[in-house]
Protein backbone atom coordinates (compact mmCIF):
# COMPACT_ATOMS: atom_id res chain seq x y z
CA UNK A 1 0.00 0.00 0.00
CA UNK A 2 2.84 2.67 0.98
CA UNK A 3 -0.04 5.32 1.19
CA UNK A 4 0.91 8.65 3.52
CA UNK A 5 -2.27 10.56 5.23
CA UNK A 6 -3.24 12.61 7.70
CA UNK A 7 -6.34 10.64 8.44
CA UNK A 8 -4.09 7.53 9.74
CA UNK A 9 -0.74 9.38 10.73
CA UNK A 10 -0.99 13.10 12.31
CA UNK A 11 3.07 12.66 11.25
CA UNK A 12 2.30 12.98 7.71
CA UNK A 13 3.75 16.12 6.05
CA UNK A 14 3.81 15.02 2.28
CA UNK A 15 0.62 12.98 1.15
CA UNK A 16 1.10 10.14 -1.19
CA UNK A 17 -0.69 7.58 -2.69
CA UNK A 18 -3.51 8.17 -0.23
CA UNK A 19 -6.19 9.52 -2.55
CA UNK A 20 -7.62 6.16 -3.81
CA UNK A 21 -7.92 4.63 -0.06
CA UNK A 22 -9.34 7.28 1.20
CA UNK A 23 -12.11 7.14 -1.19
CA UNK A 24 -12.66 3.46 -0.35
CA UNK A 25 -12.92 4.14 3.00
CA UNK A 26 -15.08 6.73 2.47
CA UNK A 27 -17.01 4.89 0.25
CA UNK A 28 -17.54 2.32 2.27
CA UNK A 29 -17.97 3.65 5.48
CA UNK A 30 -14.94 1.70 7.03
CA UNK A 31 -13.09 2.89 10.19
CA UNK A 32 -9.74 3.73 10.59
CA UNK A 33 -8.82 1.51 13.51
CA UNK A 34 -4.63 2.75 13.99
CA UNK A 35 -3.77 5.41 16.93
CA UNK A 36 -0.90 7.50 16.30
CA UNK A 37 1.32 4.81 16.91
CA UNK A 38 3.71 4.74 13.81
CA UNK A 39 4.05 1.31 11.88
CA UNK A 40 7.14 1.51 9.77
CA UNK A 41 10.38 2.95 11.37
CA UNK A 42 12.89 3.77 8.45
CA UNK A 43 16.66 4.83 8.31
CA UNK A 44 18.11 5.82 5.28
CA UNK A 45 20.80 7.97 4.12
CA UNK A 46 22.37 8.65 7.29
CA UNK A 47 18.42 9.80 7.92
CA UNK A 48 15.50 8.00 10.24
CA UNK A 49 11.99 8.33 10.41
CA UNK A 50 8.71 7.06 11.32
CA UNK A 51 5.39 6.51 9.40
CA UNK A 52 2.03 5.23 9.87
CA UNK A 53 1.37 3.49 6.47
CA UNK A 54 0.05 -0.44 7.65
CA UNK A 55 -4.00 0.64 7.74
CA UNK A 56 -6.79 -1.58 10.11
CA UNK A 57 -9.95 -1.17 8.41
CA UNK A 58 -12.95 -2.59 9.50
CA UNK A 59 -16.72 -2.09 8.71
CA UNK A 60 -17.31 -1.71 12.69
CA UNK A 61 -15.39 0.19 15.09
CA UNK A 62 -11.88 -1.41 16.44
CA UNK A 63 -12.07 -1.60 20.27
CA UNK A 64 -8.26 -2.06 20.64
CA UNK A 65 -5.19 -1.58 18.40
CA UNK A 66 -1.78 -1.73 19.30
CA UNK A 67 1.54 -2.87 17.84
CA UNK A 68 3.47 -5.27 19.45
CA UNK A 69 6.65 -4.93 21.23
CA UNK A 70 9.90 -6.01 19.98
CA UNK A 71 9.64 -9.48 21.45
CA UNK A 72 7.94 -9.84 18.58
CA UNK A 73 10.46 -10.15 15.87
CA UNK A 74 9.91 -10.33 12.11
CA UNK A 75 13.04 -9.38 10.71
CA UNK A 76 11.51 -6.11 9.11
CA UNK A 77 11.01 -2.68 9.52
CA UNK A 78 7.34 -3.04 9.75
CA UNK A 79 5.28 -3.56 13.34
CA UNK A 80 3.59 -6.27 14.36
CA UNK A 81 -0.05 -4.74 14.65
CA UNK A 82 -2.66 -6.65 16.80
CA UNK A 83 -6.36 -5.84 17.14
CA UNK A 84 -9.76 -6.89 18.08
CA UNK A 85 -13.28 -5.41 17.68
CA UNK A 86 -16.50 -6.80 18.87
CA UNK A 87 -19.35 -9.00 17.73
CA UNK A 88 -22.99 -9.09 18.87
CA UNK A 89 -23.24 -12.57 20.06
CA UNK A 90 -26.44 -12.68 17.94
CA UNK A 91 -24.66 -11.60 14.81
CA UNK A 92 -21.88 -14.25 15.75
CA UNK A 93 -24.71 -17.42 15.89
CA UNK A 94 -26.07 -15.92 12.17
CA UNK A 95 -22.85 -16.69 10.85
CA UNK A 96 -21.94 -20.14 11.63
CA UNK A 97 -21.74 -22.39 9.19
CA UNK A 98 -21.53 -26.14 9.79
CA UNK A 99 -19.79 -28.52 7.67
CA UNK A 100 -19.75 -31.76 8.19
CA UNK A 101 -22.33 -33.59 10.83
CA UNK A 102 -24.00 -30.65 13.40
CA UNK A 103 -23.34 -32.84 16.79
CA UNK A 104 -23.97 -29.54 18.95
CA UNK A 105 -27.79 -29.84 17.24
CA UNK A 106 -27.96 -33.61 18.10
CA UNK A 107 -30.38 -34.08 21.32
CA UNK A 108 -30.33 -36.61 23.58
CA UNK A 109 -32.65 -39.22 22.13
CA UNK A 110 -30.43 -38.53 19.03
CA UNK A 111 -27.14 -39.66 19.79
CA UNK A 112 -28.66 -42.39 22.01
CA UNK A 113 -29.99 -44.22 18.85
CA UNK A 114 -26.64 -43.60 17.21
CA UNK A 115 -24.67 -45.15 19.47
CA UNK A 116 -27.12 -47.87 19.68
CA UNK A 117 -26.76 -48.09 16.10
CA UNK A 118 -23.01 -48.17 16.11
CA UNK A 119 -22.90 -50.56 18.76
CA UNK A 120 -24.57 -52.99 16.64
CA UNK A 121 -22.32 -52.08 13.29
CA UNK A 122 -19.60 -52.83 15.87
CA UNK A 123 -20.64 -55.92 17.74
CA UNK A 124 -20.35 -57.61 13.75
CA UNK A 125 -16.43 -56.39 13.62
CA UNK A 126 -13.19 -58.69 14.73
CA UNK A 127 -11.00 -56.16 16.67
CA UNK A 128 -7.66 -56.00 15.77
CA UNK A 129 -5.13 -57.78 18.10
CA UNK A 130 -1.36 -57.63 18.01
CA UNK A 131 -0.58 -59.61 14.90
CA UNK A 132 -2.65 -57.23 12.47
CA UNK A 133 -0.83 -55.51 9.98
CA UNK A 134 -0.53 -52.29 8.19
CA UNK A 135 -3.03 -53.47 5.91
CA UNK A 136 -5.29 -54.54 8.31
CA UNK A 137 -5.24 -50.99 10.13
CA UNK A 138 -6.41 -49.39 7.02
CA UNK A 139 -8.97 -51.64 6.53
CA UNK A 140 -10.43 -51.42 9.48
CA UNK A 141 -10.00 -47.28 9.89
CA UNK A 142 -11.93 -47.10 6.34
CA UNK A 143 -14.54 -49.10 7.51
CA UNK A 144 -15.33 -47.10 10.75
CA UNK A 145 -15.65 -43.81 8.56
CA UNK A 146 -18.19 -45.48 6.14
CA UNK A 147 -20.03 -46.88 9.21
CA UNK A 148 -19.72 -43.83 11.28
CA UNK A 149 -21.14 -42.19 8.11
CA UNK A 150 -23.94 -43.93 7.82
CA UNK A 151 -24.76 -44.10 11.16
CA UNK A 152 -24.82 -39.76 11.62
CA UNK A 153 -26.32 -40.16 8.11
CA UNK A 154 -29.50 -42.50 9.56
CA UNK A 155 -29.65 -40.11 12.45
CA UNK A 156 -29.68 -36.52 9.73
CA UNK A 157 -27.05 -34.70 11.08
Amino acid sequence: MNAHSQRWDPRCSDQRNAISWEAIIDQYGLEIGNDDWPTHHWARNGKEGEWTIELTLATRPITRWTTMDGSHATGSDHEVIEWEFNVDKQEAADHVQVIGWNFAAMSKEDKEAAEKVWRELERERAHLGEECTGGDVEREAEWCQEALSKVLYQQQL
